[in-house]
């Protein structure tokens, strides 16, 4: 089995030009030349308000009401003026307050403070529309607030009087006309996707929108096609990405029924291909494997997606179409990023983590990725795209994957994958004793003449992960570069203790349990790296790094292998090593 990805300059001109094309057409439909088609006739009333499964904390609400807005990790203090009248200090944190997702907290809340205080909020947002920062006028960002305002509908019309309401469903109505005019020309992705279930909700939830109803449907249902893969993933290649998807398509299969319609077999489909994959992406500790984007995970959301879940069935172990692979033996669980890059459009948040994986036992975290940075820490979010960043190997100290950066179309269009693994043939094979995965990927071939060769075989008990690294080269000789680097990336409750002269690492976990890196007589280094996180920080941790040379050695043989069992009990094996730390 192979996954080819298109490279070279070709894709950055295809990417360049449908991108000024599709901002063209949008400045066009945004212009006031256009904005009066989107005035007319108002809906009379909201039919149905579709259901936010976000979680909500009624202590926000306090903070809201007192002046304090906390958004993407800065913190405005706004007493004594318009929250929408203020410079935001960042993209990010305007993304968040335009999008109105923080409306969920003031329901919970469950105050009649908070319902005015909501309403107040919403009449200041209508009544400075016309000086808002660019950010609210974003698609993506309108197609966040128009199904936060369908959500909250009952906490924001219950009891309003009628100005009140004419003024929300005036201003509601305009956005969704704008929306309805530039969806198509919205960049492809989760952005698009999430604008056609914005339409969607709102024919739904407003009266009288049966075009709107059939059209967005229609439109729905060709993103999902796009974009939902056979085996569940989203083409964007980010783990977390199907979440953002269910957390609003699950709501809008309930609308469809609540107005006595029914969903589209491509909805359900979709629907019924994630869910699975939401668990091939959890560790032992129920997180998500962090590849190509994701962060932190909100467990409690996920929890209650999950809850929707019918089929509550085993997660499959082989996802090919999106590209990854999960290992399982015992409690261990090992994910295996598989597959190319995404094409350049898709490619703003991925990663060049081609053949990286990571390890959990039971709960314990053990290998991990460098996982993304919080919004604004620009020069960390490269530095976590990078292959080193990831637990697989380098050559010369250079990614599998280039991006653009650093130039006038990086500030146009997004730092963009340009090129990078074209394609990584994948073998597996379950036995009855243990896995075998193996993998390869040419993303440094045409730079360096080399192809890298990994195999896992991960034992049925989970207590034994064997790997194989290889250097293969197709045309019979090498480029000469030929620099390797091995990097395991620990987690940061990992304790490591080179042992056995240098050529093994002892790592401890909290729950008691001990693994054993070894290698065949190399020499095996512990250096500094980072966990990254966009909710908790940055902590320091540690990675396990072999140096090598291509040329002199074409494979390098480890071993991961348990020692302890959790609880602190000793397992048997043959060799302890000669000053294996056991009871230290």
């Amino acid at each position: 089995m192979a996954l080819g990805a298109g490279s070279g300059r070709g894709r950055l001109v295809r990417f360049a030009l449908a991108s000024a094309w599709r901002r063209v057409r949008y400045a066009f439909h945004a212009s006031p030349l256009y904005r009066w088609k989107y005035s007319g006739q108002v809906p009379e009333r909201l039919l149905i308000a579709p259901t936010d499964l976000r979680t909500a904390d009624p202590t926000i609400a306090n903070d809201i009401y007192a002046g304090r807005f906390v958004f993407a990790g800065e913190v405005v203090d706004v007493t004594g003026f318009s929250v929408f009248e203020i410079e935001a200090p960042s993209r990010a944190w305007a993304e968040r307050l335009h999008g109105f997702g923080w409306l969920r907290h003031l329901r919970a809340s469950d105050l009649a403070v908070s319902r005015s205080n909501a309403r107040a909020l919403l009449d200041e947002w209508i009544k400075f529309q016309k000086s808002h920062d660019p950010v609210a006028r974003d698609p993506d960002v309108m197609a966040r607030r128009i199904l936060s305002w369908l959500a909250q509908t009952p906490l924001v019309l219950e009891g309003c009087d009628h100005g009140f309401y004419r003024r929300f469903m005036r201003s509601l109505t305009k956005q969704v006309r704008h929306l309805r005019r530039v969806a198509r020309d919205v960049r492809p992705g989760l952005p698009r996707l999430r604008v056609m279930m914005a339409l969607a909700a709102a024919g739904l939830s407003l009266s009288d929108q049966p075009r709107l109803v059939r059209q967005a449907s229609r439109w729905l249902d060709q993103e999902l096609a796009k974009q939902i893969l056979p085996d569940g993933g989203h083409v964007g290649r980010n783990p977390g990405t199907m979440l953002e998807i269910l957390v609003d398509l699950l709501p809008l299969r309930q609308a469809f029924t609540a107005r006595g319609q029914q969903p589209s077999a491509v909805l359900l489909g979709a629907i019924d291909r994630m869910m699975p994959m939401l668990r091939f992406f959890r560790h032992g500790d129920g997180s998500f494997a962090r590849f190509n984007g994701m962060g932190e995970t909100q467990l409690g959301l996920l929890a209650t997606v999950l809850a929707y879940d019918d089929a509550r069935g085993n997660p499959s172990k082989n996802a090919p179409y999106v590209g990854y692979q999960r290992l399982e033996g015992g409690d261990t669980v090992v994910l295996v990023d598989t597959g190319p890059p995404p094409e350049p459009v898709l490619s703003l948040d991925a990663h060049a983590g081609c053949l990286s994986f990571e390890m959990s036992a039971g709960r314990q975290p053990l290998i991990v990725n460098c996982g993304v940075p919080g919004p604004g820490a620009t020069a960390l979010r490269r530095m976590a795209r990078t292959t080193a960043a990831h637990s697989t190997v380098t050559l010369n100290d250079s990614s599998s994957c280039r991006f653009l950066t650093g130039t006038y179309l990086a500030d146009k269009l997004g730092e963009a994958i340009l090129s990078g693994p074209t394609r990584v043939e994948v073998q597996r094979q379950d036995h009855r004793n243990e896995t075998v995965l193996s993998a390869s990927h040419d993303g440094y071939l045409s730079r360096f003449g080399i192809r890298h060769e990994r195999q896992l075989v991960l034992s049925a008990y989970g207590d034994r992960l064997d790997g194989v690294d290889s250097f293969t080269a197709p045309s019979g000789k090498r480029g000469g570069r030929d620099a390797f680097a091995l990097r395991l990336h620990l987690h940061p409750s990992v304790e490591a203790t080179r042992i056995n002269h240098g050529h093994g690492v002892f790592l401890a976990l909290p729950d008691g349990s001990a693994w054993q890196f070894d290698t065949q007589g190399l020499e095996v280094l512990l250096e500094e790296s980072i966990r990254l996180s966009d909710i908790r920080g940055s902590r320091r941790t540690e990675q396990i790094v072999v140096y090598g040379r291509a040329l002199h050695q074409d494979s390098i043989e480890w071993t991961l292998h348990r020692v302890v069992e959790p609880g602190g009990r000793q397992r048997h094996h043959d060799d302890p090593g000669d000053d294996l730390p056991l009871g230290a």
